[in-house]
């Protein structure tokens, strides 16, 4: 069933457009020339509306305008442009020779927002936090895209895990691909559905079509519904009835970062623009927009195991454990003295019996007369065993993530929209948003996002006072892949893992053996005691451990696949074609994911039939579709084998009053929501702003917010080599015997692995093991009360700060546990610690205990003489109350306590010449995710390291080819640095663009 009709949606519209279609009256005519108030040149692209209106109009080269209007007078005209102020002025009748000079905008304050209420206001006067960057801010950046430039804002985070997917966070809580905070373009919802989440600006909006972007830190859910519980950004194109004309850019540059297989490589960005209105009545726009770049690396060989007593700084060579962070396929370890060790019993390996003890208490040494090891030394085999065989971990050799990953990173980004003006007072729009491209991400593993591509189709009808759209978001993965599970499957295709550990443990075995009767028989010989000589035996064995290892590596790793070679290459492919897991054929690392989103919603202000001066109330409401499909390989599959469809509907009113000769402004706001699987959820939100002097704003609110889980949240079902991730629905406790077959939690099993390590036995450590009790999966919900000011002072000195204190409930975190694979239906607590014994879990679950964090953030701006500008903000967040929840649960705070930017700049230090600097610095911080080991998790010693970078820009206004040349470049000290564990290096970019647009002034 599809699950929207066409023609019901063009009947509801056509209803719609006529009911609001409004009788037409005389016209009244104005045009005349608007110029620049300093140098009286005429200023071109300058955009004039009817308030009120969507009609409007956009002057040519010389300045000049012409509208026609059926709007009885009086009525009022905007005119603005990009870098000058806007202005209104009132027309009373038709006019001819109306003259309009504007003043350059040279500091923040005067901007219009919409995030923050849903209708238009003062950033002044904003009722909550909200951060802007214009179309100027965007286009005299020092980062190479508008989207880099997004952590220069006060209070935001970043996470970048490839030189294209960057995810955004604020006030805490950061993650690769950020489920916290919604990423709208013109009002669609920007998440790939099947991931939950925008993938940067992989496939996102074209720079050079970009007008605005707001961000709105912190709770927003009570106007835009769930997930916007960290943030929300709004991302608005250029309208083409007011950006006019053919516009485009061309950057080139180059990357440098030492860890890189090649240090240096090129990159280049392309971007067109064409848009053209007829009449006024009809518009068009297309974009099209090209990157290409050799990505940057993950290169951190550090050892995440933490087994066998080692470190982050351990070798393979130190540790048979090791687990690199960007290593691949050396997450699979099994215990060697375990599996050597057996039942205990002497045998052949058959019935379970060791046939290393065996060989000890069988094996004849010529040079002893024949004689056993028992007989030599008077010890039993099991006491050799204990003499020789350490009681380690041993993993698989490992792939560097350079073998595996596609860094051959693309982007293409394709758009068009068309506009019709049916009335002056209703515009509908026809948009696609179209976008495919290769780039890398961090989840749970590294994924190579190979040829994914994302296509959003809309439909709107909207007036200034109301809207309605309807849209579809489709995901297709393309040919995307796990690069650990490539890395895991490489291996298990040269050789698997059933032959590689016993071909390294017999190796290691002889290897033990030998050195042991070596050493046994030189010490006897030498004169020495029984006991000494057994004491020399046990210590040459303990001492060439480090070697016998390696030997026995060498033997199990003869004859492995090379990366480069036509072998690796074509197991490579082979594995990248079979979807995850796999098949009979061997590993599959292919993710596929073709899931599709489909969404309704509308919004009506009733300033139209109750005036604003009395109350303005707006409500809206929405209903949103996913349906799941990835083949089966990443979601669950329900009792007839399909993939699960999810519901979501939501409605929110919202009432505003001014007061006190409108010095005091009043708003509050309501939103339901319902998801099928979760109980229905009331988010309120109140708001004051209080104007003293005209340029003073102190603003106090109370917001709530939540988080419906994600799509994967409930209904993910995929195994990685660190676990299996599962929903938190209650199905997966049913289909993985998890109430008759117990799990434990992961910290526990670590406790009793330790307490075995150290030779206590294994049916009294159990004890420590601690079973995980399962409570209801809910949504995350957060109360959040702020205080803010704003002030202008003198024009000159713009301040911003807030205090925010959040308390959040069920919060959202996850829990990772252990459960033993019975041999023959019989279990045992030691089987818990072998990788090949036991399977491990990791899903999300609710803290019962609230979570609080505070922050706060302040910002200045100050315009110094001749028209510099000078600036910097500071923001601080910290969690609270840790101390109160359950041992081992995992926050993923993974936020800097403090943070700072610096700017200084001038857009014209002499005539057509600007530049721009930026320093930017973050203190280190604990990362927590699945994609990091779980005891490093558990000890927080996942830091990421502190770091600063400068970002600088100057550029110059060519007037006679109405362009921009730019020379520029971010982290130009080119001291490498990584926002997330795991993630990769990011070095110095330095680039050289050209921007040209037809109405360049």
């Amino acid at each position: 069933m599809r699950p929207f009709s066409t023609k019901k949606i063009f009947l509801a519209l056509s209803f719609l457009i006529g009911i609001l279609t409004q009788t037409e009256a005389q016209s009244v005519t104005v045009s005349g020339t608007i110029t620049d108030s300093l140098t009286k040149a005429p200023l071109a692209g300058v955009s004039i509306t009817v308030k009120g209106k969507v009609l409007g109009t956009t002057t040519d080269t010389k300045g000049n305008f012409l509208l026609t209007t059926n709007t009885p007078p009086p009525f009022i005209l905007t005119i603005s442009s990009v870098g000058y102020k806007t202005l209104e002025q009132e027309i009373t009748s038709s006019k001819s020779d109306l003259t309009i000079e504007m003043t350059e905008q040279v500091i923040l304050g005067q901007e219009v927002v919409v995030a923050a209420s849903r209708v238009e206001e003062s950033v002044m006067q904003s009722p909550v936090t909200i951060e802007k960057l214009d179309l100027r801010s965007i286009r005299y950046a020092a980062t190479p895209s508008f989207f880099d430039a997004l952590i220069n804002l006060k209070g935001v985070e970043m996470s970048s895990q490839s030189l294209l997917f960057r995810s955004i966070n604020t006030r805490g809580f950061n993650s690769n691909g950020n489920t916290r905070v919604v990423q709208l373009i013109d009002g669609m919802d920007n998440q790939a559905p099947g991931l939950n989440f925008a993938v940067g600006n992989v496939v996102g909006i074209s720079e050079l079509d970009l007008e605005s972007v707001e961000m709105l830190p912190g709770a927003a859910s009570a106007l835009y519904g769930p997930n916007a519980i960290n943030g929300i950004i709004l991302m608005n194109s250029k309208n083409p009835f007011q950006y006019q004309g053919l516009s485009g850019y061309a950057k080139a540059g180059i990357m440098n970062e030492s860890n890189r297989s090649e240090a240096t490589t090129p990159f280049y960005d392309f971007a067109l623009r064409y848009a053209k209105a007829f009449n006024d009545k009809i518009a068009f726009k297309i974009n099209i927009n090209y990157l290409t770049a050799k990505d940057w690396q993950a290169t951190d060989t550090r050892d995440q195991s933490l087994l066998n007593g080692s470190s982050l700084s351990s070798t393979q060579q130190t540790n048979p454990g090791y687990n690199g962070i960007n290593t691949y396929g050396d997450e699979t370890n099994v215990n060697l003295y375990t599996s050597l060790y057996g039942n205990g019993q002497p045998g052949t390996g058959a019935g379970g019996t060791s046939q290393f003890l065996g060989a000890i208490a069988t094996t004849q040494i010529p040079q002893a007369g024949n004689k056993t090891l028992p007989e030599l030394t008077g010890l039993t085999p099991q006491q050799l065993f204990n003499q020789m065989i350490p009681n380690v971990a041993v993993s698989r050799t490992g792939y560097a993530e350079r073998d595996l990953a596609n860094y051959n990173t693309h982007s293409l980004k394709l758009s068009g929209a068309l506009h019709w003006r049916i009335t002056e007072g209703v515009e509908a729009i026809l948009q696609a948003n179209y976008g495919t491209g290769t780039t890398v991400y961090t989840g749970s593993d590294r994924y190579s996002l190979a040829n994914f591509n994302l296509g959003q189709y809309k439909a709107e009808v909207r007036g200034s006072n109301f809207f309605v759209r309807t849209y579809t978001t489709q995901e297709n993965s393309g040919d995307s892949y796990a690069i650990g599970v490539l890395g895991s499957g490489v291996n298990e295709a040269w050789k698997p893992s059933t032959t590689w550990f016993p071909q390294y443990f017999g190796a290691y075995a002889t290897g033990a053996f030998q050195t042991y009767a070596t050493a046994l028989l030189v010490a006897l010989a030498s004169g020495q005691s029984g006991e000494n000589a057994i004491a020399a035996a046990q210590a040459a064995a303990g001492s060439n451990a480090g070697t016998i290892h390696n030997q026995a590596r060498g033997v199990a790793d003869q004859g492995r696949l090379v990366p480069g070679t036509t072998a690796f290459n074509d197991a490579v492919s082979a594995i990248k074609s079979r979807p995850i897991p796999g098949n009979s054929e061997g590993v599959g690392a292919r993710f596929t994911d073709k899931t599709n989103m489909y969404h309704v919603e509308g919004m009506y202000n009733f300033n139209k039939l109750l005036s604003p001066s009395m109350v303005e109330i707006i409500v809206g409401g929405n209903y949103r579709l996913y349906t799941l499909n990835s083949n089966k390989t990443l979601f669950a599959t329900d009792d007839n084998g399909n993939e699960f469809k999810i519901h979501e509907y939501g409605g929110y009113i919202q009432g505003g009053k001014k007061l006190l000769e409108d010095k005091l402004k009043l708003t509050a706001s309501v939103r339901y929501d319902k998801n099928q699987n979760f109980k229905g959820q009331f988010n309120p939100r109140a708001s004051a702003v209080l104007t003293l002097a005209k340029v003073h704003n102190i603003r106090a609110s109370f917001q709530t917010g939540f988080r419906i889980p994600t799509t994967q949240a409930q209904y993910i079902d995929l195994l990685t080599p660190q676990s299996r991730i599962l929903g938190g629905l209650p199905i997966f406790r049913e289909r993985y015997n998890m109430v008759n077959n117990p799990v434990y939690t992961l910290q526990s099993v670590q406790a009793f692995g330790a307490a075995v390590q150290q030779g206590q036995n294994p049916q009294q450590a159990a004890s420590l093991l601690q079973q995980h009790i399962f409570q209801d999966y809910q949504p995350e919900r957060v109360r959040t009360v702020e205080v803010g000011y704003k002030g202008l002072i003198s024009n000159r000195l713009f301040i911003d700060a807030y205090y925010y204190y959040n308390t959040f409930v069920n919060f959202d975190g996850g829990q990772v546990v252990v459960q033993d694979i019975p041999n023959d239906g019989v279990s045992s607590p030691i089987s818990l610690l072998s990788s090949t014994t036991r399977s491990v879990y990791s899903f999300p679950v609710n803290v019962t205990q609230n979570l609080n964090n505070h922050g706060w953030a302040l910002g200045i701006d100050y315009l110094l003489p001749k028209n510099f500008t000078v600036g910097g903000n500071v923001s601080y967040n910290k969690l609270l109350n840790t101390d109160k929840l359950p041992a081992g649960f995992e926050t993923a705070f993974n936020t800097p306590e403090y943070r700072y930017n610096l700017s200084f700049g001038n857009r014209n230090v002499i005539k057509n010449l600007g530049f721009s600097l930026t320093w930017r610095w973050q203190d280190q911080f604990v990362w927590q995710s699945s994609f990091v080991g779980g005891v490093i998790r558990g000890q927080n010693k996942s830091i990421v390291p502190a770091y600063g970078t400068l970002d600088a820009q100057v550029n110059y206004k060519v007037t006679a080819i109405k362009s921009i040349i730019k020379l520029g470049g971010s982290n130009i000290l080119n001291k490498g640095y990584t926002q997330s564990w795991g993630n990769p290096t990011f070095g110095g970019m330095y680039y050289v663009s050209i921007l040209f647009d037809q109405f360049m002034n």
